[in-house]
Parts: C-alpha cells; sequence; structure tokens
C-alpha cells in the first residue's frame, strides 16, 4: 500500500513544535510520506538540538518533496522573518508564521496534493498578537474549509470525545448548549468511530452537577440534552444519556462507551488528558479534509531544552493514517 501523503505543520516555532517534529521524524517516516511546512532554518536547528544527523531539504513545491529517514523535507510556508523570535517568549512573528504554515497546509490539502494534516501546536497569545481573530487551530480549518458543523473530538485509548462547546468563556457555555448543537456532535461523532476502527457506542455528559439531580441543579438535561439524545436514538444511532461526567468517564473506560459527548472544553479534556496523557491526540471532525494534532500546547517552559515528548505526534500521525485508510 502507498503511504499517505501527510503535512506536518510546524505550529509556533518559540514552543516544542520544531523539535517533537524532529524527535519524531523516523517513526512518521515509517508510517507516512510526510512533508513539515514551516521555517527550513527553525527545522533544521531543532534537528541539530535533538542531536539528529538528518539534513533539511527546502522545497517551495510538494512537487519537489522527496523526503526518507535522513532528509527531512520543508514545505518553506512563510517570509515572516522569524531570526529574531526568541524560544519561550509570546512573539507576533512566530504567531504569524504559524497561521501561514497552517493555512498553506489546509490550501495543498483541500487542493489534492496531500491526504492529510497533522499539527503542531500553536501559541493563542502569538495569534492574539499577530492580529489574528480565530483563537486556535479548530476554528481556523473550519473557517478556510468551510466546514458548518464540526467539532473538537480528543482520542485515545479506544475512547473519542467530541465537545458541544470548546475555546469560549465558561459563562457562555449555557447559551451554547441547545438541542441541535448537541445533535450535531452526537452525528459527528457517531461517524467519526467507524474510520476510528471502533463501535459506535456513545454516551453523553450531563451538563450539571448529578444530570441535574431532577431539577435541582438546573433543567438543561431534561429540556435540552434529554430530547437530543432521544432524536439521535430513533435515527438508529447507539447513544444513552445524558449521565453525569464523573460516572460517564468510568463506564466509557471500562469499555461500554467508545464515543463521549462532552458540554464544555474542560468535562473532556480533563478526564482524557488522565486516561491517555501525552498519547492523546485531537482530530477534527466534520471538516471536508482529514486533521489530527498533538493534545497539548507550545510548552513554552521546555522549549529548547531537550525536553519534549514527541509521544502525542507519533500518535497523531497514525490516527491520521487510520482516518485515511478508512475514509469512504
Amino acid at each position: 500500500m502507498v503511504k499517505p501523503r501527510l503535512l506536518i505543520t510546524m505550529g509556533d516555532v518559540a514552543g516544542i513544535g520544531p523539535e517533537i517534529i524532529a524527535r519524531s521524524w523516523p517513526q512518521l517516516s515509517l508510517m507516512a510520506d510526510p512533508v513539515v511546512v514551516g521555517d527550513a532554518a527553525w527545522m533544521q536547528r531543532a534537528l541539530t538540538e535533538v542531536g539528529s544527523h538528518g539534513k533539511v531539504q527546502r522545497v517551495e513545491s510538494l512537487a519537489d518533496a522527496r523526503p526518507s529517514d535522513d532528509s527531512v523535507t520543508c514545505l518553506q510556508a512563510t517570509s515572516v522573518r522569524l531570526g529574531d523570535v526568541q524560544v519561550g517568549r509570546v512573539s507576533a512573528a512566530a504567531g504569524r508564521a504559524s497561521y501561514e504554515f497552517l493555512c498553506r497546509a489546509i490550501d495543498e490539502t483541500l487542493a489534492g496534493q496531500a491526504h492529510g494534516i497533522v499539527t503542531a501546536p500553536l501559541h493563542k497569545e502569538g495569534l492574539h498578537a499577530a492580529g489574528v481573530k480565530h483563537p486556535g487551530h479548530t476554528e481556523i480549518l473550519a473557517e478556510r474549509t468551510g466546514a458548518s458543523e464540526f467539532a473538537m473530538v480528543l482520542y485515545g485509548e479506544g475512547i473519542a470525545v467530541a465537545h458541544v462547546t470548546l475555546h469560549m468563556a465558561l459563562s457562555d457555555v449555557f447559551a451554547r448548549i441547545t438541542r441541535q448543537s448537541v445533535v450535531e456532535k452526537i452525528h459527528l461523532v457517531h461517524e467519526m468511530l467507524p474510520r476510528l476502527e471502533l463501535q459506535s457506542k456513545i454516551g453523553v455528559c450531563a451538563l450539571n452537577p448529578h444530570a441535574g439531580d431532577g431539577g435541582l441543579f438546573g433543567d438543561e438535561e431534561k429540556k435540552i440534552i434529554a430530547p437530543a439524545v432521544m432524536e439521535c436514538r430513533n435515527r438508529g444511532i447507539s447513544v444513552d444519556g445524558p449521565w453525569p461526567s464523573d460516572t460517564l468517564f468510568v463506564r466509557a473506560a471500562q469499555g461500554e462507551f467508545n464515543g463521549v459527548v462532552a458540554m464544555y472544553h474542560d468535562q473532556g479534556h480533563i478526564a482524557m488528558k488522565l486516561r491517555c496523557g501525552k498519547r492523546a491526540v485531537n482530530i477534527s471532525a466534520g471538516l471536508p479534509i482529514i486533521r489530527t494534532s498533538v493534545a497539548h500546547g507550545t510548552a513554552y517552559d521546555i522549549a529548547g531544552q531537550g525536553l519534549a515528548d514527541p509521544s502525542s505526534m507519533i500518535a497523531a500521525a497514525d490516527a491520521a493514517c487510520r482516518l485515511i485508510r478508512n475514509s469512504s
């Protein structure tokens, strides 16, 4: 079988993105035909820092890419001057470049030049400093691909968690929990599970403690979430809930559910980070292209110190290959 072409975006160069790409390159080359979308000078710097003897092949077009175990092909995807960027510091230049890396990867994949994208982490303050209005990957991907129904899915060790709301203040979450938004996320995770080679058995989290306890702690479960679950069940989806998240994730870990729909960011992320640690993977559901990502941030505190763990990058590439293999 021909290896899939994966575009690996470098993310914010002031963080650990270049390092985890450098450390994971041998494994990436085994499972795919990878091309870094970033800056060649920073990629060479990262290879040197991790003690790799590999060299960077800078290309201006994917048609010229010839990656190998010891040759890291880098599609030069920005004209931003990055020489003054300091490792571990918020930088408008690094933020702008990371945005350009991602946009170039999206455009190339939409054009059929690659099978999927695997992203290294962005820094939200860097994006903001560069004047980018979006808070992160998911929102940029959705806008640039024209996706109207999308979700962040956190995946690892046999469980995929979709989030009804994502990067917003908790005070804004309640207004965004609607019957339609819950139905939408149930459908997205239902469609993704078979592509991850998992059964579609979905549990839906409650919003309030103890699932509202009969209305004592809120009635969103009765008025919004339960009707959404019933609507999807009537369409033939194996879904149950709403259940208190503290019990639902235990049941999922025991194999009762392969998919979980969480109501807000931390409800899903805390449980999955505890379960999977550095093996967790971020997947964008509902896009016309395949995109996976590491499930951690730029780690400015350890950037440039040779301490970055590439496990999530390797797991993200593996998940991307699995999604590509099972695409219709």
